[in-house]
């Protein structure tokens, strides 16, 4: 296998152990089931990763680089702070079926034993406040927000997202995607000195 095809391959690994860690759940995903998934041996799996651990972790971390790398794409446009917050707070918010949101909240659980979720987790949640607050800082900067505390106002919102978002996603007809879009946006307006019509 040239070099090439092992990186395809451990990309497409890593891409079915995510489906199948979102429909599992990290506990219950086994090497074998990856391997049925992707259509290959468990040996392949097993010389990609030494591990079920390893293939768990290394499957989290990619997942997160996947957020990362959307969450860049809006951080890094030409756009205005409005047009950012009003992005993120869209790629944030659960969607369709929240297979997404699934995976992280299973992390979240798994991370309070598992130091190697635990760091990929936490490097997600505190870049994504990094950011929040950095675009939260460049609004009040070009007067777009009034805030005194973008990053004490990132958190706010952040864990408001969070906190709706598992609702969302663990509680069925608890609150509907449509209150739970309503009430990020009003909370993030209040933080930030909007109307929430802005964040439409």
């Amino acid at each position: 296998m040239t070099r090439r095809a092992a990186e395809i391959r451990l990309d497409a690994l890593l891409r079915t152990a995510c489906d199948v860690i979102v429909e599992r759940g990290l506990t219950n995903t086994r090497t074998a089931d990856v391997a049925e998934a992707a259509g290959v041996s468990q040996a392949l799996v097993f010389y990609h990763f030494a591990t079920k651990e390893r293939l768990l972790a290394q499957a989290f971390a990619y997942a997160v680089e996947q957020d990362l790398a959307r969450l860049d794409a809006v951080v890094r446009s030409s756009a205005s702070p409005l047009t950012k917050l009003r992005r993120m707070l869209h790629l944030y918010a659960p969607a369709g079926r929240s297979t997404s949101w699934s995976m992280w909240i299973d992390g979240w659980a798994e991370s309070l034993r598992t130091p190697e979720l635990e760091k990929a987790s936490r490097r997600l949640d505190l870049r994504w406040r990094q950011d929040l607050a950095q675009v939260i800082s460049d609004g009040v900067a070009d007067g777009t927000f009034e805030c005194a505390d973008p990053a004490g106002a990132a958190w706010r919102i952040n864990a408001v997202m969070d906190g709706l978002a598992v609702q969302l996603a663990v509680h069925e007809r608890v609150l509907t995607r449509r209150q739970l879009t309503e009430w990020i946006r009003l909370v993030a307006a209040r933080e930030l000195g909007l109307e929430p019509a802005q964040l439409d």
